[in-house]
Order: C-alpha cells, then sequence, then structure tokens
C-alpha cells in the first residue's frame, strides 16, 4: 500500500460505500483508505488521513456536494471526481461541480451499467485525477447576455470544420476555447470523454455561456456556421458529408482507449470527409486518444494545435500527439481560440 494511491469516499450510502470500498480495493494501485457519509465527517478525515484522491457524491445529507466541494477547493484542495446518479437534477449539478473545480464525473452503477464497469472506470479516473495540478476556480458567473461581441469576427467559413477532443480537465478548458470563439465561427464538433446523460448537461451549460450555439448531438445532425455539436456520452460521433453539407453520424461501437466517445474516432472522420478544410484541437486529457487521428487530419492538409503542458491539467493526450509529430502549434489554453481564429483569417485571405 505503500505508493498506492489513497482515496477517500464520500457517499450518504452505506450500501455505496461498502461496494465502492470492496470494488476499489481490488484495483491495483489503489486503497481506499476510509469513507465517510457526509461532508461533515469527510473534513475531519481529509485532515487526518490526507487523501490522494476524493470520490464525491452530489445530493447528500446536512450538507451537499457542491457546497462542501466550494469550501474544499477554497481551503484544502484535492482532487475530486464526482459520482452521481443519472437523474436530469444530478447531471446539473455535475456540471456545476466540474466548474468550481471537480476533474471528473462517473454515473453510479443503475440496470445498463454494472459494478464491474464502474469499478474499473473509477479506477482509471482515480488514477488520471492524481497528482493533476490543481488552480482555484471561480464560480463562473457568466452568461450569453453578458459575453460582448469578439473584436476578431469571422468572415462566412461554410466549408470549414473545427474538432476538439479532450478528456480530463477537459470540461473547464472546451468552456475557455468556446466563450472565445466568435458567433460567426465555423461548425465545430466536440467529444469529451463522458458519461451518458451528462454530456446534455454539459452542452446546455455552454450554450448559455457562449455566443455559438452549443447542443449534444443528435444522429444526421448538420453542422453549420455558428453551431457546436457534443457528442453524446457512451456514444462514437462521426463526421460525414454528402455533397457541401456536412452532418454527423452519432452510433454505438467498441470502446477505443476505453472510451465511448473517443476522440480518434471524431478526428479520423474529420481526415477523411473535411480534409485540409479542418482545424483540430487537443486538450488536456489522460492517455493516448485523440492524437493518431489528430495525426491523420494533419496528414490530410488539416491545421492542428494541442493545449499545452502548463495550462493541461494532465498532460497525456497533446503530449503523444506532440511526440508523434501531429502538432502544428502548441498553445496556452488561453490562446487556442485566437490561434485558431487567426489560422481561419489566413484561410480567408488564401
Amino acid at each position: 500500500m505503500t505508493n498506492d494511491i489513497k482515496v477517500l469516499v464520500v457517499d450518504d450510502s452505506a450500501v455505496v460505500r461498502k461496494v465502492f470500498k470492496e470494488q476499489l480495493n481490488r484495483q491495483k494501485g489503489i486503497t481506499v483508505i476510509d469513507t465517510a457519509p457526509d461532508p461533515y465527517v469527510a473534513r475531519d478525515k481529509i485532515v487526518k488521513l490526507n487523501p490522494d484522491v476524493i470520490t464525491l457524491d452530489v445530493e447528500m445529507p446536512r450538507m451537499d456536494g457542491i457546497t462542501f466541494l466550494k469550501k474544499l477547493m477554497k481551503h484544502y484542495p484535492l482532487p475530486v471526481i464526482i459520482v452521481s446518479s443519472l437523474t436530469t437534477k444530478g447531471s446539473q449539478l455535475a456540471m456545476e461541480a466540474l466548474s468550481i473545480g471537480a476533474l471528473e464525473v462517473i454515473s453510479k452503477p443503475n440496470a445498463a451499467y454494472s459494478v464491474g464497469d464502474m469499478s474499473v472506470q473509477l479506477a482509471e479516473k482515480i488514477r488520471a485525477v492524481h497528482g493533476a495540478k490543481l488552480k482555484k476556480r471561480a464560480v463562473d458567473n457568466q452568461s450569453r447576455a453578458s459575453i460582448g461581441k469578439s473584436s476578431l469576427a469571422l468572415a462566412e467559413t461554410t466549408n470549414k470544420i473545427i474538432a476538439i477532443g479532450a478528456s480530463t480537465g477537459g470540461t473547464e478548458a472546451i468552456k475557455k476555447v468556446l466563450t472565445s470563439m466568435p458567433q460567426n465561427s465555423p461548425g465545430m464538433v466536440v467529444v469529451q470523454h463522458m458519461p451518458a446523460q451528462f454530456t446534455t448537461s454539459f452542452a446546455e451549460r455552454l450554450n448559455e455561456l457562449c455566443q455559438v450555439n452549443v447542443k449534444e448531438a443528435r444522429n444526421g445532425d448538420t453542422v453549420t456556421n455558428g453551431d457546436v455539436l457534443i457528442a453524446p456520452g457512451n456514444y462514437h460521433m462521426l463526421l460525414k458529408r454528402s455533397g457541401a453539407r456536412y452532418y454527423v453520424e452519432v452510433k454505438t461501437g467498441p470502446l477505443v482507449h476505453y472510451q465511448r466517445p473517443a476522440v480518434d474516432i471524431l478526428f479520423r472522420s474529420v481526415a477523411r470527409y473535411a480534409g485540409a478544410n479542418a482545424l483540430g484541437i487537443l486538450l488536456t486529457g489522460m492517455g493516448k486518444d485523440g492524437a493518431k487521428g489528430l495525426l491523420e487530419m494533419k496528414k490530410a492538409g488539416a491545421v492542428t494545435i494541442a493545449q499545452d503542458e502548463a495550462s493541461s491539467v494532465v498532460y497525456g493526450m497533446p503530449k503523444e500527439a506532440k511526440q508523434i509529430g501531429a502538432v502544428d502549434y502548441v498553445e496556452d489554453i488561453l490562446k487556442i481560440a485566437d490561434r485558431t481564429c487567426s489560422v481561419l483569417q489566413n484561410w480567408k485571405k488564401m
């Protein structure tokens, strides 16, 4: 246990605490050092046991998970994974938790999501967030109405496509990119590793903050200027083309890099159907998903951008892409939108 990742499970359900502890202790390199039924008990155990990672339920008695997370990030920041049942309310709260500082979300086991599946995926997320670089995050009260028009407006770019992929830490990274993009940006397709239903709330939250329109993708949706399509959790999303019309195909299929949706699936389809008319962006995340797909995009003539190490929560996916020669530009997260707009302006002049 000396070098194991120390985990504290915080959940009001005794059954959930017992199951999580049993399942996670079977995973290599992970030890549940204790559990807590509510944030008050968790607070004392955090001080006493100094865990590496916390799994946190959202809806609990005495103090909800959101309130506790705010206090934790202010006074004692630690990597936090939100574990929630997939109710509409729960998913919206999980999105709020991600904006406050939680690094990942995962759904509790249900009829379509076994305890075994949960334990493997939760273990992967624990390994991903362990040692992640944490930064204080203020609550974002921006709305679409409060965001001014971008000074760098884009001309019509009917045949251009922007493809974005991200994993751990990606919800905030994607928000920073999209909230900086002007209203008439080219159509964008996005894959963020996230469970089913959480992507609905994620898209809705972004839609409130951005000048572009953001929605969860449905099979057959057209990719048009000013619109962003988010791949739905547990489904792959591919770009397709019919004449001058770009659209998405949303479908099931095998996990790729242990993920569904997978960034590589999207990027490879963009390379095939958009080629040199595309721009690919790979953001923070653990593992290699998206790296080979970004390389295929570059070979097809697309411009490629990767987030830099300093601004990445987990410098896995962008690092892999850089190492295999898939990246044209490496940028801080706050400069990726500017670089994107600059590339698009140069395309316009060509």
